[in-house]
């Protein structure tokens, strides 16, 4: 058991000070109040739950001493904690942080200073690739250029040759969000590449990938055992993102229709099925309640894995008149996930068990997976 110096600092990691098997013990505990009568399973951990974020967002502030550090906000404040040890974070990344934040030192970058809106560097996302050790580094400024540009890209690559792809993003305003609307490649292609299930997908800077690779692996493999996918099966990937489950079910069923909003995930799905010489799947930019409530397609098997808020009752309506055989929902919030779990049982899907997926360890939160069955017939004159 580690010792994290940011421990009940963050707000992040509320499960740190405790034994790892322990943490699962009381997240099993919890997800059971949250479902209620369902059977939960045991929580699927990991072997080695240190280190397992391969996404990083951190934000860039001077310490009394006027060092520049890297770090995240407090818990419901803006006051920051280092966190260039995090111990959740990816290691590699941990060291690309404390680089930047000597170089900006070296070469007198300073800070974005949000009370007055005035300085340069604001933020940096990191994105490991876990099978291919590859790194997507976005550095957040809040001014018009990032001083000594090519030499900083130069000295991280220099040191860091993991880093395939550097993107300068711009950010000047009040804002909560990390990344501004505008931003472009300083280094490499501008995406790098990782792998789930045999099959390899395109990362870009706004593209949404699982923060924990290992245990995506597991959270995809859980779902296509519930699934019980077969050669005949047309398969609707709701908020499909950049194609990652489309993909791994492709190749055990008929068809594949995966819908998502995000035009930037979309065009990376479209990739990623050329990449992997996928032909039976295809990829639709529109909202899903758009797309579910106008579409003629029939599916016997549907695939959800929507935002924390869950679906609203529209959509799990029109998703019901479908008529699909199974529904597997994938849910970060089992809140959300139960309420949406007795609007579905109102038309006549119902479940009888939960698996609960450590996906982020020592932190509060886990994903939830769940398969719903058609109980009730099909009525052949009902109205969509």
């Amino acid at each position: 058991m580690k010792t994290c110096a940011g421990a009940g600092k963050c707000g992040a990691c509320t499960y740190i000070t405790l034994p790892y098997e322990e943490s699962l013990e009381k997240k099993k505990e919890e997800l059971q109040k949250v479902c209620g009568r369902l059977k939960v399973k045991e929580v699927i951990g990991m072997d080695d739950p240190y280190h397992y974020r391969h996404k990083v967002y951190a934000s860039f502030y001077k310490d009394p001493k006027g060092r520049i550090r890297a770090g995240l906000f407090e818990e419901s404040t803006h006051r920051h904690v280092r966190s260039e040890q995090c111990l959740i974070q990816n290691s590699l990344a941990n060291r690309i942080l404390q680089k930047i934040t000597q170089l900006a030192e070296a070469m007198h970058i300073d800070v974005f200073d949000e009370k007055n809106m005035r300085g340069t560097l604001r933020y940096a996302y990191i994105r490991v690739s876990h099978s291919e050790n590859t790194v997507l580094l976005a550095i957040v400024i809040g001014a018009k250029e990032l001083p000594h540009a090519k030499a900083f890209v130069r000295e991280m690559c220099e040191e860091f040759p993991e880093i395939q792809t550097v993107i300068l993003n711009y950010n000047s305003r009040y804002t909560s969000m990390v990344l501004g609307p505008k931003d472009r490649v300083l280094y490499g292609p501008g995406y790098i590449c990782d792998s789930i299930g045999g099959y390899r997908f395109r990362i870009s800077l706004r593209s949404f990938y699982q923060v924990n690779p290992v245990q995506t692996e597991a959270i995809y493999s859980t779902a296509m055992k519930l699934a019980d996918l077969q050669p005949k099966d047309t398969v609707l990937d709701a908020y499909c993102g950049i194609g990652t489950i489309s993909l791994c079910v492709s190749g055990h069923v008929r068809y594949v229709t995966g819908v998502e909003s995000n035009k930037d995930a979309v065009r990376d799905a479209k990739t990623n099925a050329k990449l992997n010489d996928v032909t039976n799947c295809q990829f639709i930019c529109t909202d899903m309640e758009e797309f579910i409530t106008h579409s003629d397609e029939t599916f016997n098997v549907i695939f959800l894995d929507p935002p924390r808020t869950g679906l609203n009752d529209n959509i799990i309506h029109r998703l019901c008149s479908v008529y699909p055989e199974k529904i597997v929902y994938i849910s970060c919030n089992p809140k959300t996930m139960m309420r949406d779990l007795k609007a579905f049982a109102a038309h006549g899907y119902k479940t009888d068990e939960v698996t609960g997926i450590d996906n982020f360890p020592f932190t509060s939160s886990l994903e939830a997976v769940c398969l719903l069955k058609r109980k009730k017939p099909v009525l052949k004159n009902k109205n969509r």
